[in-house]
């Protein structure tokens, strides 16, 4: 008879339901609106191109609730899309729309807090207003952290201009999730949703590299840092990452002398690998006790099941699979151990 375990995914998607003409309450497009054609369905418009279709398991609190005790998921952690992180837009804008998007989320884990885990979203684009709803988010809200994207438009995520951000996630023990977004080179993967299945792991990378190399978990050591689909091409390129670093310190040492390798262990990776033996190798690069389910939930590029994988690796430790399905989350988003059990 198999183990039912416990298990809290750290890498869920929500939005409202409904939410302003954001075109209209801020002047200028390029903003995403729902279309809600038919009963338990929306498009996501941008402006009026179609973006992406989504079903009432991506605002209702009660659809989730009712897939989770099916697929026996204890726990969601929910962040908005990151479509709706908005840093292109004017820093007053993307602010307030950041505090409706927290609002929002805020309303969904009062449903039901002992299964929902809220992580805010920052208008980055502004580092002063992102300090203040990082505090409001983690003070007022309650939530255990904050949801960030790859990157906030020139800037990449050891930007000085960031790390005020950054220090203060790590005052107030707020977990900090990266998650690739408007991907680098998309204009050249117009074909075959290449953004989504090439540019989305290089993202996730360069957001790894830019931490590492940065030097922000060297002054910043206490930082509690996850990247998304199971650190996207990092892991697989580790080797040539280090190797760089070995054999040209005059380009890739210029702001932190210590290796990438030496950071293995320092952050967190959700288990969005789709492939049995790449999660193998993450546990042996970076251990389980730093790898937490994700499951990218309600999207198809998910995993259907989640924690199935986990479940899958049977030559596994029974410790392994546990800080997997659970443990591992409790410490990212600093949770005390057992808090959300049944």
């Amino acid at each position: 008879m198999s183990i039912r375990r416990p298990r809290i995914d750290i890498h869920t998607h929500i939005l409202p339901e409904r939410w302003p003409d954001l075109k209209e309450r801020y002047g200028y497009g390029g903003f995403i609106r729902l279309d809600h054609h038919r009963t338990g369905c929306a498009r996501m418009m941008l402006d009026d191109h179609f973006f992406r279709e989504v079903g009432a398991n991506c605002w209702s609190a009660e659809r989730r609730m009712e897939e989770c005790d099916r697929d026996g998921v204890t726990v969601q952690v929910l962040s908005t899309v990151p479509v709706m992180f908005s840093y292109w837009a004017k820093p007053a804008d993307t602010d307030d729309l950041a505090r409706l998007l927290n609002d929002d989320l805020a309303r969904s884990v009062a449903v039901n807090p002992k299964r929902f885990v809220g992580l805010g979203t920052l208008p980055m684009n502004a580092p002063d207003l992102a300090v203040r709803e990082l505090t409001r988010c983690k003070q007022e809200l309650g939530f255990a952290g904050v949801q960030i994207g790859s990157h906030v438009n020139e800037w990449n995520l050891e930007a000085p201009e960031l790390f005020p951000v950054f220090q203060c996630a790590a005052e107030l023990g707020a977990a900090v999730f990266v998650h690739p977004w408007d991907m680098l080179g998309s204009e050249r993967m117009g074909k075959y949703w290449l953004p989504w299945l090439v540019g989305m792991p290089a993202e996730t990378s360069l957001a790894i590299c830019s931490i590492l190399f940065g030097g922000v978990l060297e002054r910043l050591p206490n930082l509690r840092i996850g990247f998304a689909h199971g650190g996207g091409s990092f892991p697989s390129t580790i080797g040539r990452i280090q190797h760089g670093f070995d054999v040209r310190p005059d380009l890739c040492a210029v702001d932190n002398r210590v290796g990438p390798r030496e950071y293995l262990g320092r952050f967190y990776l959700d288990s969005l690998v789709h492939d049995a033996e790449v999660l193998r190798y993450l546990v042996a690069l970076v251990g389980a006790g730093r790898i937490a389910l994700g499951s990218d939930y309600p999207f198809p590029l998910g995993e259907s099941a989640p924690g199935s994988l986990i479940e899958s690796l049977d030559d596994l430790p029974e410790e392994s699979r546990r800080r997997m399905l659970w443990g591992t989350a409790e410490e990212f988003l600093g949770i005390e151990p057992g808090s959300f059990l049944p």
